[in-house]
């Protein structure tokens, strides 16, 4: 028991500590894209800055959704593992968020370089403008869930259709509103996810038949799911 004690605490642990860093390097980039390469890419890619704002808002919303992803794990330690219909809609919950937020992730720092190491301006920069705003806004929803469900102690827990209500609001809130925030119980501080809304133009996007995901019309296949257009 003592050991089955030892490593349960060390697996909550060990992925509190690792959002813990990746906060913290998401801190140190957002930083250098406000302060040097913003500059660049507006060279690059022949952008005013003030049209490279969606950029900072997903880096901002990377940063916060890290501190309330890795209180998550503080939570689900202390949730009584006897509550098994609780534990598993809320690493239901968990892991929608997380999901979100790793190709949100991905999506700033990976694909963003391409576009920075650029010589010239490419002409995909407005399909990857829609791909960042739309999956910002996606993560922003998914937490917002989350967050809400550990607001009310998991009470949803006992509807039939609570995690499809969940994963269908989500990609329904795709095109970017602006949500409600709120303080997590998990964190005891104010977990406002809500950052400024997107303004898509409707007419270059088709909405996926799978997951609702608002694609560029370029896209063959959906950017959140993959499902074939």
């Amino acid at each position: 028991m003592a050991k089955n004690s030892l490593e349960r605490y060390t697996h909550y642990y060990e992925r509190w500590a690792t959002n813990q860093s990746s906060r913290q390097k998401a801190l140190s980039d957002l930083h250098s894209m406000q302060n040097e390469k913003l500059e660049k890419l507006s060279d690059r890619q022949s952008q005013p800055e003030s049209q490279l704002k969606f950029i900072i808002e997903a880096w901002l919303q990377i940063v916060e959704c890290r501190r309330v992803l890795k209180w998550t794990y503080a939570y689900g330690y202390y949730l009584p593992e006897h509550e098994h219909a609780k534990r598993q809609f809320f690493e239901y919950l968990q892991g929608e968020a997380e999901s979100g937020l790793e190709r949100l992730h991905q999506c700033a720092e990976k694909e963003l370089q391409v576009y920075l190491d650029a010589e010239t301006p490419m002409k995909d920069f407005n399909d990857f403008r829609t791909k960042l705003a739309g999956l910002t806004s996606v993560t922003r929803n998914y937490f917002e869930n989350l967050v809400r469900a550990l607001e009310t102690g998991l009470k949803d827990v006992g509807s039939s259709n609570s995690q499809a209500t969940c994963s269908k609001t989500s990609s329904s809130k795709s095109l970017g509103t602006k949500g409600k925030g709120g303080k997590s119980k998990a964190t005891g501080n104010n977990s406002r996810l809500a950052g400024p809304s997107h303004s898509l133009d409707e007419s270059n996007l088709w909405s996926c038949d799978h997951c609702t995901y608002a694609n560029p019309k370029s896209a063959k296949a959906c950017q959140m799911c993959e499902h074939q257009r």
